[in-house]
């Protein structure tokens, strides 16, 4: 028995995000049809977000000690923070029990579908245990993932090998560290385990400062994540390599590590996304990335949102996700303009991506 809804109001349309009035027809959760015709609906009909970068197994802990505290300023340090294998968070997530991982992992699941995310990418820590962690606190939720796994076996070869045998069996493909966390033989490994098995190899790269980028970018990768310290002549090999960059501009700027030069990426013909990074560090909330996008950086909004929407879903292989088109997946979110908030906005991307809030969307499908 088919299910068929209609609903009526501006919507964000297609892969130029172009604002349309109209009315889309969701049939089984597929966009049936979508017809342009005036209307006094004050609803915005746009596509979800994709969080194309997350840690949420960092659930555990929201709050932690950013630093050192020198009077009243916090002195930022990123590799006590985040650095394998001995950094807070690594800390904290080995000595986490099972069902406590998993409760964190499911609030923060939770937190963005009703932040209007409909898929993310999360750079699973702990092997297969890890892996199999977030597909239980998967279970049941109907968000789209794609699990990137990283070894805890680095000091064997063979014992290596195998681990990355059993993680790609079990994941979308392999998120690593950066260059200067981890032997170059351990990356090089993972690296032509993931050709093999036709699989995604992501890499952080350039986030503290640009020493690792060269090494990062002999890897070949599939995605970069932050090149926050990226410069000319690194962001044309990217570009000249087709390779995409997700950034995490709020994670980079609470950890003081500077801004990634998006516009000179984008510049560039580079495929940009965005994530939301470490979850111990910032929400899993894309319009507060929307909104540092545009105001901090001064990227035109919407270039902003299709970062958001489209691009993530593109750079991570999620087919017929990200725009509201003719046959593609009904995921979107119901906004309302008429809110004490968003009410009197002339142009409904710029509003989204300035000031909307979560409390703006009165549904989400996913």
């Amino acid at each position: 028995m088919s299910w068929e809804q209609t609903i009526s109001g501006k919507i964000i349309y297609g892969p130029d995000a172009e604002v349309i009035e109209g009315y889309i027809v969701i049939d089984d959760g597929i966009i049936k049809e979508v017809h342009e015709k005036k209307t006094d609906s004050q609803l915005i009909i746009a596509p979800c977000f994709v969080n194309a970068h997350t840690h949420i197994g960092d659930s555990v802990c929201k709050d932690p000690e950013l630093g050192e505290t020198i009077g009243h300023y916090v002195k930022r340090d990123l590799g006590q923070l985040v650095k394998p294998p001995d950094g807070l968070k690594h800390r904290i997530l080995n000595s986490t029990p099972r069902d406590e991982m998993i409760g964190a992992m499911k609030s923060s699941i939770c937190d963005m579908n009703y932040t209007g995310t409909c898929a993310f990418a999360d750079f699973r820590e702990g092997g297969i245990n890890g892996i199999n962690l977030l597909k239980e606190a998967l279970n049941s939720s109907e968000i789209e993932e794609r699990i990137f796994a990283r070894p805890v076996q680095t000091e064997d070869e063979d014992k290596l090998s195998a681990e990355l045998h059993d993680l790609l069996a079990n994941a979308d493909g392999l998120g690593m560290s950066g260059t200067n966390d981890m032997d170059m033989s351990i990356l090089e490994t993972a690296r032509e385990q993931a050709s093999k098995h036709g699989a995604t190899f992501a890499i952080h790269s350039g986030e503290n400062d640009r020493s690792d980028i060269d090494k990062a970018l002999s890897l070949d990768p599939d995605i970069l994540i932050h090149m926050t310290h990226a410069e000319k002549q690194d962001l044309k090999k990217v570009s000249e390599n087709d390779i995409p960059i997700v950034v995490c501009p709020r994670s980079n700027f609470i950890t003081e590590v500077g801004m990634a030069p998006v516009t000179k990426m984008l510049d560039e013909g580079i495929k940009v996304a965005v994530g939301t990074d470490n979850v111990m560090l910032n929400s899993a909330n894309m319009f507060s990335e929307m909104e540092m996008l545009s105001k901090i950086f001064g990227i035109d909004d919407r270039q902003v949102f299709m970062m958001c929407t489209l691009m993530g879903a593109t750079i991570l292989g999620l087919e017929k996700t990200g725009s509201i088109l003719e046959g593609n997946k009904s995921k979107i979110m119901i906004i309302n303009g008429n809110s004490n908030n968003l009410t009197g906005i002339r142009e409904t991307i710029s509003g989204i991506v300035r000031r909307a809030r979560p409390d703006d969307i009165l549904s989400v499908m996913i």
